[in-house]
């Protein structure tokens, strides 16, 4: 067998994934930590089982990264985006520019050309998006004011990676380079070509891909829509690599575009497993990646090099999170969350090495430096939540989000849009509440969707599914299916998965209205029977009956 055989490398990633993480979870290290430790023991400056093609390695695990941003930007709705206007442009902006200036004046310091100081302050302006949304995620933070305030600054520097292609070539030092481009373009025709490539994803996603996707979900084979959906994110990843973008900002453009499609549960759902794998195996390849015999070499400047990244981060972050008044315990845990390196510092150190624009004497030790950086995170994280929280009295005894605030949180999912559907969610939206309604049959979306109303298209029996649709935060789920069988269906699986949720159920006579008691469910209506009272009183009120 060979060492570097795809079946092999699988089975050594694997294997320290299934025996790393759960010990770091059970030692509240955190899964995150649990990847990078393992990927620092299998890689080839410690035990060398992967060989020594990290590179490789890391170039498909960044995938995992691509659905991620994928995934959030379908959870950018246009209402959200606005909402979060102030927090993405003005904290998000403002930490961008200010941790761009700062690493820009010690790269200046280090008597580096100030075109390569630029470079490296732009690249190290960047967090880590994996890393904290998956942090944040497992600690509960994400409904918190540190988490929505981190988010918003993640987004915007997802969003200035952007500019930052377009800007980079511009600094490299070698005018030889400047013009350059993948496809031997010039510069006009290459940036002409990004624009085309970016506005085909935009114009097909809000054109081309509702009745795509209407007529393979008409199909009901769940593993056509799993492949459609993972064509899709794989299309735009080829697409931006052959216009010299970076397939994870390809991906995130178009989840944005699709944020309002009726199908974007069901996105959500199919990729979630591959993402959470794939994003599993970066972490490792991260890990993988920390050149020890480097660090070995030179161990007090990379050691300082990673104290200063993050303390500057520190700074920046604490300053800002002050000026944004940010109740005094979220200022830490916003500030200890995004005081590292990011995954795309390693796209961006890439494609400046492919330009020229930065030596391999920079780019080496900073790409350590970022790897330890990402390492470290969990750990400050472990470090916030120990000993810094316990400071503030305002704190409670867990970081459960604030769930009786209902703001942009959907309070009510509705399975099932036929009649008896459609008159539960006109009534919950007349008074105001927030509904999200899954419902299975395509063709009925489409008819629903000409009169203004806003289903998704999905199985409300699968738990991804639920999960997407805002299942750990609402407060009821009514069955309004059918189907009975489908029915029970979805009431186990909230049991078992979402306890917390009430149950109110549809029955269609009393065989099925007393499964539903039995199941637990917490108010159920047999479809006729009220509407039999009520026919059998107006008939008794024309007989002449006294009301």
């Amino acid at each position: 067998m060979q060492e570097g055989g795809l079946m092999y490398q699988a089975f050594i990633f694997l294997l320290a994934a299934v025996v790393s993480v759960p010990v770091a979870k059970r030692l509240g290290l955190g899964s995150v930590l649990g990847y990078l430790l393992a990927g620092a023991a299998i890689g080839p400056y410690a035990l060398g089982l992967v060989g020594h093609n990290v590179e490789g390695i890391m170039h498909f695990a960044e995938f995992g990264v691509v659905m991620m941003l994928f995934l959030v930007g379908l959870e950018l709705r246009p209402a959200l985006l606005w909402k979060m206007r102030l927090p993405i442009l003005g904290l998000g902006g403002l930490q961008v520019i200010l941790s761009t200036l700062f690493f820009t004046g010690i790269g200046l310091l280090l008597e580096f050309p100030w075109q390569n100081a630029l470079a490296v302050g732009l690249i190290l302006a960047l967090s880590s998006t994996a890393i904290v949304l998956q942090s944040m995620n497992e600690k509960g933070l994400m409904n918190t004011e540190a988490g929505q305030n981190a988010f918003a600054v993640l987004l915007f520097q997802d969003i200035a990676v952007i500019p930052m292609l377009a800007l980079l070539p511009l600094l490299a030092i070698s005018e030889s380079t400047v013009m350059a481009s993948t496809l031997g373009l010039s510069g006009w025709q290459h940036g002409l070509l990004v624009l085309i490539a970016i506005s085909a994803i935009i114009i097909g996603g809000r054109v081309l891909l509702r009745p795509v996707f209407r007529i393979i979900a008409s199909t009901k084979l769940r593993e056509i829509f799993t492949a459609s959906a993972l064509l899709l994110v794989i299309g735009i990843a080829l697409l931006m690599d052959l216009v010299g973008l970076s397939a994870a900002l390809g991906t995130f453009i178009a989840g944005v575009v699709l944020a309002d499609n009726e199908y974007r549960h069901e996105l959500e759902a199919e990729i979630e497993p591959f993402k959470g794998l794939l994003l599993g195996l970066f972490f490792i390849s991260v890990g993988a990646s920390i050149n020890f015999t480097l660090l070995m070499q030179e161990p007090l400047v990379i050691l300082s090099l990673v104290l200063a990244l993050i303390m500057v981060k520190f700074a920046v972050l604490i300053t800002l999170a002050k000026l944004f008044k940010l109740q005094a315990s979220e200022q830490w845990t916003f500030t200890f969350a995004l005081a590292q390196g990011g995954e795309f510092c390693f796209v961006l150190f890439s494609f400046t090495s492919q330009h020229q624009i930065l030596p391999e004497s920079i780019i080496a030790p900073l790409v350590v430096v970022v790897a330890l950086s990402m390492a470290f995170t969990p750990l400050l994280m472990i470090i916030n939540e120990r000993w810094v929280q316990p400071l503030f009295i305002s704190i409670n005894k867990s970081y459960k989000p604030a769930d009786t605030i209902d703001d942009g949180i959907t309070q009510v999912i509705i399975a099932g849009f036929g009649r008896f559907g459609q008159i539960v969610d006109r009534s919950l939206t007349l008074n105001g509440f927030t509904t999200t309604v899954l419902e299975h049959d395509a063709a009925q979306i489409e008819n629903l969707r000409k009169f203004g109303h806003k289903v998704f298209y999905g199985d409300a029996s699968r738990q991804e599914l639920l999960q997407a649709a805002g299942a750990s935060t609402a407060k009821m789920l009514v069955v309004a299916i059918d189907d009975h069988e489908k029915a029970l269906e979805i009431i186990a699986l909230c049991k078992k998965h979402f306890p917390h949720l009430k149950l109110f159920a549809r029955a269609a006579g009393r065989i099925q209205a007393h499964e539903f008691h039995k199941m637990g469910v917490d108010v159920f209506v047999r479809e006729t029977f009220h509407s039999a009272l009520n026919l059998s009183e107006q008939v008794m009120t024309s007989l002449g009956l006294a009301e």
